[in-house]
């Protein structure tokens, strides 16, 4: 469905979108590099306003997050469309491509969220959330007026411009954020996107909500010890006790890279927790991914694959007192 969008300024010739740090030069017929704002009849339009691809109850460890409602289960939903075109993309099919959807109005959206047993909201996921933007924005701000406790979520590549991030925020519990690498080099040859604009979204957004990054780990692109520190270092400048999850890469859509060594991550998680509290790894089976306290360490949370117990009841270690970055 056709919406209208909400950042944008128009000139004689063009409309300029300024949801994201592309700030795309959008005219008739023609469409910006998320593939879905365009023009129409001299209006910004977005095209997959309500238009759902993917929906699935899932448990909230999946996002990944390990430190927000954990054991608990979310409604995860995707449209298509995104600002980036990694070459890695597990989702290309929503991501690089208009796809088959559904259209569900926003009544519709939330009695859905409210007739899952056991659901505590709704995540916005699978393709970048960000360039579904007016219809996130909508849900959300309905949501929390007919409940604020019902928890939203975005999972998200951080690639959006500072005014769209701050008007969503007071509307979002919780996100995961993908710092992809480090590197503009990184950025701009496997992504297609810079750096600089999602460290920018996580410092403010780590002001505002629950926030833990992702980075997957890419065999000989983004995987050396010192990337990986790097990138442990600035989340840690922020705040020591943000999640971060380290994940394996294997082959696919564009990139033929062997997998990633195991030894590598293993490696890597070693040297984040130098300046993190919290480091897990994903896509590897049979490592210990439990949360201890980072003073005495006792185990809080025990975890195999996605079955979850948790042990610790508030955000104190039951030990020793250490606060734990944690919202259950």
């Amino acid at each position: 469905m056709d919406h209208e969008i909400q950042f944008y300024n128009k000139y004689e010739d063009y409309i300029k979108c300024k949801l994201c740090p592309h700030n795309c030069k959008l005219r008739k017929g023609k469409f910006g590099v998320c593939k879905v704002r365009t023009v129409k009849e001299s209006v910004g339009v977005a095209i997959n306003y309500g238009e759902v691809t993917s929906a699935n109850v899932d448990p909230i460890e999946k996002k990944p997050l390990y430190h927000y409602k954990p054991s608990k289960d979310i409604l995860s939903v995707g449209t298509f469309g995104c600002n980036m075109s990694c070459s890695f993309c597990q989702n290309y099919e929503i991501s690089q491509y208009v796809s088959k959807s559904e259209y569900i109005d926003i009544e519709s959206l939330i009695r859905f969220i409210l007739d899952i047993q056991g659901n505590i909201g709704i995540a916005f996921t699978y393709n970048e959330p960000f360039m579904w933007y007016e219809y996130i924005y909508e849900v959300s701000k309905k949501i929390k007026e007919y409940d604020k406790d019902i928890s939203v979520v975005l999972v998200t590549n951080g690639y959006v411009n500072e005014e769209p991030l701050l008007k969503l925020l007071p509307y979002v519990d919780a996100m995961n954020i993908d710092l992809k690498g480090y590197t503009n080099r990184y950025y701009n040859n496997i992504c297609g996107a810079k750096l600089e604009p999602v460290l920018n979204t996580i410092k403010i957004a780590s002001e505002h909500c629950h926030v833990e990054i992702t980075t997957l780990m890419v065999n000989e692109e983004n995987d050396s010890i010192e990337e990986i520190s790097k990138i442990a270092q600035f989340i840690g400048s922020i705040d020591k006790n943000i999640p971060l999850h380290l994940s394996r890469y294997f082959p696919r859509y564009k990139m033929e890279n062997p997998a990633t060594h195991v030894d590598a991550i293993i490696q890597a998680r070693n040297e984040a927790k130098k300046y993190l509290n919290y480091v897990y790894v994903g896509n590897i089976a049979g490592v210990d991914n439990n949360t201890y306290c980072p003073n005495c360490k006792y185990e809080l949370i025990s975890r195999d694959i996605y079955d979850t117990k948790v042990i610790i009841n508030g955000d104190k270690c039951p030990i020793c007192r250490e606060y734990i970055n944690i919202t259950l």
